[in-house]
């Protein structure tokens, strides 16, 4: 079994360069940050990677979802894991879930991977435990926790995904 995983930004792949002209924004996507990941841990599973998109999630359109269902329905693999952003995961999980024969997890950080209080390790290994486990579905896994798509919904009080 081989595990796919995404890139589509968003804050876990975020850099503040400086010095840069970054297009009106304080950022740019960078490298996917599940590649600094996994040569860090040194994974006991076999493994590809995907870049399909380095937006902030904000900017991601529906085209742009049509990409991601695209490289989810053309991978062999039957587990993927998907790195986005958190302001519009939930819209992106909803057109994923018409595929049913595919364990597919969202994840992100709140701070990006590069930074050293960032949340990126332990969400990015809570979406591999969860798309190595879990039935086809899809699904969201942030702050610990992994809940099907249709039933979370991020609390801006507390800046976590949590379930309805």
């Amino acid at each position: 079994m081989k595990l796919l995983f995404i890139q589509t930004g968003g804050t876990i792949d975020k850099d503040y360069p400086s010095g840069d002209d970054n297009h009106g924004y304080g950022f740019e996507i960078t490298t996917p940050a599940f590649e600094r990941i996994l040569q860090r841990v040194n994974p006991s599973f076999d493994y590809e990677t995907k870049m399909v998109l380095q937006k902030d999630s904000l900017d991601i359109t529906d085209e742009d979802r049509q990409a991601i269902l695209a490289a989810c329905k053309e991978s062999l693999a039957d587990k993927i894991v998907i790195t986005h952003g958190t302001d519009t995961m939930i819209k992106t999980a909803e057109l994923l879930a018409q595929l049913t024969d595919k364990t597919i997890v969202l994840t992100g950080a709140m701070l990006p991977e590069l930074f050293k209080h960032s949340d990126a390790d332990f969400n990015l290994g809570s979406a591999v435990g969860a798309a190595m486990a879990l039935k086809p579905g899809v699904y969201i896994t942030m702050n610990g926790s992994v809940m099907q798509w249709n039933e979370v919904t991020f609390n801006d009080a507390t800046s976590q995904f949590v379930r309805k």
